[in-house]
C-alpha cells in the first residue's frame, strides 16, 4: 500500500463510459442529490479548467470511513424515539441508504464525551485487574455499538482510545488534567488492553486495533495522559506490543501518537527510529485541531513508506454549530487533503450529539454530523454529514486511491478505483463562485458545472 502500484491489468472502461454525479450545494435542496450525467463531446474537452483521472496509477489502499461512539453519543440516542434511533443507526451504517461506516472507534474507560470520569479498574492497587469490569460500558455504549452491528450491511472494525488510566495508576492521582503512568504500573496497564479487548470480545465486539494514548502531547482538563515520544516508544516496545504478542493479539493494530498533523513527523521518527519499537507499530494516528500541515503527512509517508497514517479523530469544537455550512466545507477539505498524502482511513468524532453539543462533563461541546433535539425528539442532519457522504456512500472498503490533478485552485479533488473496477471522484469548490471543467478520465472528456460552496462526486464505469 505504500507506493504507486503497476496493475494487474490495465483499466478497461466499457465501450461507453457511465457518468453518474451527486451534488450537494449550499443555498439549494441538493443533499447527496443525484444530477443529470455529465456531457461528452467537444465543449468538455476545449473547458478552461480541468480534473484528471488516471485510475491505472494507483496507491494507498483504504481501511475505511467513520465515526466515534462514545457515551455521550449513545446516552443520546436513547433519549429519542424508536423511530429515530433507526433513522440514526442506518443513516450511518446501511450500506442501500447510508454511509455504510466501515472503521469506528471507541474508548476505553472514560473521555470527556462521557458523563463523568469512569475506569474499568478502580481499586486502587489491583495489578491483577481483579474488578476489572466493563459494567459501565452496558448501560449506553454497548448497547449502541450492537445495535449499529444490526443496520450495518458488512459490518465495520472498532479500534480504541484510552483517555487515561485510573487515577491510582497515575503521578497525579487523577483522570483529569494530565499527570503520567507511573512506571510501576506499565505492566498492569498493558494487561488493561488485554482485558478490555478479551471482554469487549465476549460481548460480540472485536478490536482491530488500539492506540496508546489520545493526544499524549497535551495535558487536558478532561481525561488525559501525557507521553513523551521517548516514553510512547518504550511503553510500546518493553510492555504494550509484548503483552498483547503474548495473550495472542499480536494481529491488533498498534497505533501511536493520535494528536495533531503539526507532530506526526516528530513523533513518528522518535518510535520508527527503534526497531524493537516499530515492528509492533502499525501506523500513526492524527487530528486537526492545530495547523493544517497536511505536507507533514507526505513527509511522514516518504520517510516511513511501510507505515500507515490514520485520521482518528475531527470535530468543529466550540459548540454544537447547527446549520453551519462551514463545517462540511472544513470536514471534505481535510478529507481532500489526507487523502492525497497517504492516509488510509477517516474517522469523524462523535457520531451523536446532543442540542448543546453535549453531553460532555467538562463542558467541552462541539458538533457532531447529526445532532438530536432530545427535548423534542428531533433529529439534525448538519452540513458535515452529507459531506462525508460523498467520500464513504461512494468510496468502498479496499478501494485505492488513484492520480486525480485539477487545474485550478478553486477546484479540489481526489478518486479511488473501487474493488468492482468503477471510478469515484470527489470535487470541492468552496468558492462563492460557480465552476465548469472537464472531468477527463483516460482521454475521455465529460463536461461538468459545480455551483459555488458545493461537493460533488462522479460515478465512472
Amino acid at each position: 500500500m505504500n507506493d504507486v502500484t503497476t496493475p494487474k491489468a490495465d483499466f478497461a472502461p466499457p465501450a461507453a463510459y457511465s457518468f453518474r454525479h451527486f451534488l450537494t450545494a449550499r443555498d439549494t435542496p441538493s443533499r447527496l442529490s443525484e444530477q443529470p450525467p455529465p456531457v461528452l463531446g467537444p465543449t468538455a474537452a476545449t473547458a478552461k479548467s480541468s480534473v484528471l483521472v488516471e485510475p491505472d496509477k494507483r496507491f494507498q489502499t483504504l481501511v475505511g470511513f467513520g465515526g466515534a461512539f462514545t457515551e455521550a453519543a449513545a446516552t443520546t440516542l436513547y433519549k429519542l424515539s424508536p423511530a429515530n434511533q433507526e433513522l440514526i443507526l442506518r443513516a450511518y451504517f446501511d450500506r442501500g441508504e447510508g454511509h455504510d461506516y466501515s472503521l469506528c472507534r471507541s474508548h476505553i474507560n472514560s473521555c470527556d464525551f462521557a458523563l463523568g470520569n469512569y475506569a474499568y479498574a478502580e481499586v486502587p492497587g489491583d495489578t491483577e485487574l481483579q474488578h476489572f469490569s466493563i459494567e459501565h460500558d452496558r448501560a449506553a455504549l454497548l448497547p449502541m455499538i450492537h445495535a449499529a452491528q444490526k443496520r450495518s450491511t458488512e459490518g465495520f472494525k472498532v479500534f480504541a482510545t484510552p483517555w487515561s488510566p485510573p487515577p491510582w495508576m497515575k503521578t497525579n492521582g487523577m483522570m483529569n488534567r494530565g499527570g503520567k503512568l507511573r512506571p510501576e504500573y506499565r505492566q498492569t496497564w498493558a494487561d488493561y488492553y488485554v482485558r478490555y479487548i478479551h471482554e469487549y470480545e465476549k460481548e460480540g465486539v472485536a478490536v482491530w486495533g488500539v492506540s496508546v494514548q489520545n493526544e499524549p502531547g497535551v495535558a487536558q482538563t478532561w481525561d488525559s495522559c501525557e507521553y513523551s515520544a521517548e516514553e510512547e516508544r518504550d511503553f510500546v516496545r518493553d510492555y504494550l506490543g509484548p503483552t498483547l504478542a503474548r495473550a495472542g493479539l499480536g494481529h491488533v493494530k498498534i497505533i501511536i501518537w493520535d494528536h495533531n498533523r503539526d507532530l506526526v513527523v516528530h513523533r513518528a521518527r522518535t518510535a520508527y527510529a527503534d526497531p524493537e519499537a516499530s515492528k509492533y507499530i502499525w501506523g500513526t494516528g492524527f487530528h486537526w485541531y492545530t495547523d493544517d500541515k497536511f505536507e507533514n503527512l507526505q513527509l511522514h509517508h516518504d520517510a516511513w513508506p511501510e507505515k500507515n497514517l490514520l485520521f482518528t479523530e475531527g470535530c468543529q469544537e466550540g459548540g454544537p454549530h447547527e446549520g453551519s455550512w462551514a463545517l462540511g466545507e472544513r470536514y471534505a477539505r481535510s478529507m481532500i487533503n489526507d487523502f492525497n498524502r497517504w492516509t488510509v482511513g477517516w474517522i469523524d468524532w462523535n457520531l451523536l450529539l446532543d442540542e448543546t453539543g453535549g453531553p460532555n462533563h467538562v463542558g467541552n461541546y462541539c458538533s457532531a454530523p447529526i445532532l438530536a433535539d432530545t427535548q423534542n425528539d428531533r433529529v439534525m442532519f448538519q452540513s458535515s454529514y452529507y459531506y462525508i457522504g460523498h467520500f464513504a456512500r461512494f468510496v468502498h472498503r479496499g478501494a485505492e486511491r488513484i492520480l486525480c490533478a485539477t487545474t485550478h485552485e478553486a477546484l479540489e479533488a481526489t478518486a479511488f478505483r473501487n474493488p468492482d473496477g468503477g471510478v469515484a471522484v470527489v470535487v470541492l469548490n468552496r468558492t462563492d463562485e460557480e465552476r465548469s471543467f472537464g472531468l477527463d478520465c483516460k482521454n475521455v472528456v465529460a463536461a461538468s458545472t459545480v455551483p459555488a460552496h458545493s461537493i460533488s462526486t462522479y460515478l465512472i464505469d
